[in-house]
């Protein structure tokens, strides 16, 4: 419980809640149910402190069944209060608290079972654990058949993440290939896939123990999702026997059994049904009603992951609410290019909104946008430029090309969208593009290293505005699929374009690719950071000359505004060149770097960070 209410304020969107108050700002909501609101900044407040106190006396059993309302209705409210909190993890901790307010999770070590003799550690009926049990496997077995997506067999979803430190070992015997394919992307569907049979059975429970704990406790470094990991591993005791925390306390020394709880057999419960060991009458209603629930509830849990296709309104390349899907981290997804134009209905004015000026807004474009999908979209519109503007979006997501997804030609004030129909003005995603991944690779491994490469896809009668930095001297386009016009807007030149074809750029302007083939087009922007690449060469003959220097080989007296690339201090009067003032800085980082290496150093630092969470 305490784990469930430390990790609501850290949510997407609900970590900024209390400074939006303090600022005055006037905010956009994105409510899951529009008749929401949030209250004033007091009672606010007051609703995170009643949310802790339920929390913590739902861990120590006091008032257990007051403390279950106390924290379940904040948390739920807070939950459904922003869209953009919803995810797989909150809607978890949502359901747990809901189980646990229909459960007898207060019989043993409890508050309560000290003033109420019947509830002291008394037997707890099965269909506890088996709704809990269930609620985890589903958790577990679900996430493994979303990970039979194509992207994530295939190697794509997490595609970079075996060069994480954590998977150094793996890459003792094994490539980054293989590691991303066989360790990353092979096992983590195995084990999602088998980890709730294994931890069912007593014979294969110590191995699931093993393997379900070194996985959880891995992602608690891999990844920033607060407590899910840390609550998935104190999942882990659900599946082990009943009595084996009277078994852990029974090896603790006599002097300390007298403030720990009972080691002695539980007695009988009228909660319970005996069956033929000493049984009073027959199954009671309310034991009928119990069982009813517990298959009802898992039947619900398991048809919820595949009911998109009522809720189709919020389908996006989610495939409907991100957060009870279970498919996480299936799909890796990134902003590529964002850009919002308004025009205002009385005066025509055209203006652009920055789309990283506000941090809730620039949810709607992050890697969650399918969290809370097209309606935070049109809310925002509606909200922040209702009534005589007008506002179109673009956004386009990293996939194997990164295609659109919102049609720019769509004013979104008044854009159409309801929860049970398709959202017209969202563009689907271009899955016959999926068999480049494996040649985009390949052409990537085929730059070298100065050389960077963006690739992007476009529908028929769309086209892409861009503008090339003057950093950035060496940028071409090239087509890998379809036909496009490019537009230099300055030299009002046009350029068409097969596939097969390219062109060199000019730096400094604007230009406009437009698609006109049927069918979608596909290309990449080839760049080279000019300045970049004029600066480490200048670096790296900074240090070679140090090198020639120190070691007598230079002939030439060194100028006075190099000599402190030596260590010596600038003449008066001579100013600082910033090339030799960026060189001594990088030193400077790698000699801390040296020192700050040692194994002690770094596993202190990590000590205290996770100090600090925890605290926190």
């Amino acid at each position: 419980g305490l784990l469930m209410a430390l990790d609501v304020p850290q949510e997407r969107g609900l970590g900024h809640l209390d400074q939006r108050y303090l600022d005055g700002l006037e905010v956009c909501r994105f409510p899951l149910l529009p008749f929401l609101q949030p209250l004033p900044l007091d009672w606010m407040y007051l609703l995170y402190t009643i949310m802790f106190l339920g929390a913590l006396g739902i861990m120590l059993g006091c008032f257990y069944r007051l403390s279950c309302i106390a924290f379940l209705c904040p948390y739920w409210y807070l939950l459904l209060l922003d869209k953009t909190s919803w995810n797989n993890h909150s809607y978890l901790y949502g359901l747990l608290g809901f189980q646990l307010a229909l459960l007898g999770a207060d019989r043993y070590g409890s508050v309560d079972g000290l003033f109420r003799p019947q509830k002291r550690n008394a037997h707890v009926p099965l269909w506890n654990y088996a709704l809990l049990r269930a609620q985890v496997f589903i958790v577990y077995f679900i996430a493994g058949l979303k990970k039979l997506d194509a992207d994530w067999v295939g190697g794509f979803s997490m595609g970079t993440l075996a060069r994480h430190w954590l998977f150094a070992p793996f890459r003792l015997v094994l490539s980054e290939e293989l590691t991303s394919r066989l360790v990353v992307h092979g096992g983590g569907l195995v084990l999602d896939l088998s980890a709730g049979f294994l931890l069912f059975f007593d014979a294969t429970r110590p191995l699931a123990l093993v393997f379900v704990t070194y996985f959880h406790c891995m992602n608690s470094q891999l990844f920033s999702i607060g407590m899910f990991s840390y609550t998935m591993l104190a999942t882990n005791g659900l599946f082990c026997r009943p009595e084996w925390p009277r078994r852990l306390l029974a090896c603790c020394p006599p002097w300390l059994r007298g403030v720990l709880p009972s080691t002695q057999p539980p007695q009988p419960s009228p909660d319970c049904h005996y069956g033929g060991r000493g049984a009073r009458g027959g199954l009671r209603p309310r034991q009928h009603l119990a069982a009813a629930f517990t298959i009802l509830y898992v039947l619900e849990q398991l048809f919820l992951p595949y009911s998109h296709f009522i809720t189709q309104g919020y389908n996006n390349w989610t495939n409907g609410l991100y957060g009870y899907s279970w498919d996480m981290m299936v799909h890796s997804r990134f902003h590529q290019h964002v850009k919002i134009t308004y025009r205002d209905g009385l005066t025509g004015e055209v203006g652009y909104l920055k789309p990283g000026v506000n941090p809730q807004v620039d949810l709607l474009w992050s890697p969650h946008c399918g969290s809370c999908g097209p309606p935070c979209c049109g809310h925002y519109s509606q909200q922040q430029l209702g009534g005589t503007h007008r506002i179109w979006g673009c956004c386009r997501v990293l996939t194997a090309c990164p295609p659109r997804l919102v049609d720019p030609r769509v004013d979104l004030v008044r854009a159409p969208w309801s929860p049970w129909t398709p959202t017209p003005w969202l563009l689907p995603l271009l899955a016959d593009l999926s068999p480049w991944r494996q040649r985009l690779q390949e052409l990537e491994a085929q730059l070298d290293g100065h050389t960077d490469t963006v690739f992007i896809a476009d529908f028929p009668g769309l086209h892409l505005e861009n503008f090339v930095s003057e950093d950035l001297g060496n940028t071409s386009l090239r087509v890998l699929q379809g036909q496009v016009l490019v537009e230099l807007v300055e030299q009002q030149q046009n350029h068409s374009l097969q596939e097969g074809e390219g062109m060199q750029l000019p730096a400094g302007q604007y230009h406009k690719v437009h698609t006109v083939s049927p069918e979608p087009s596909c290309y990449m922007y080839l760049y080279v950071n000019t300045t970049a690449l004029e600066l480490e060469r200048n670096l790296t003959r900074l240090r070679e000359l140090r090198e020639r220097v120190r070691n007598g080989t230079e002939q030439s007296p060194l100028p006075p505004e190099l000599r402190p690339i030596l260590g010596e201090p600038p003449p008066a009067g001579v100013p600082l060149d910033p090339v030799v003032s960026l060189f001594l800085r990088r030193e400077q980082r790698e000699q801390r770097r040296e020192r700050e290496s040692s194994l002690a150093q770094r596993l202190q630092r990590f000590l205290r960070r996770k100090f600090f969470l925890f605290r926190r």
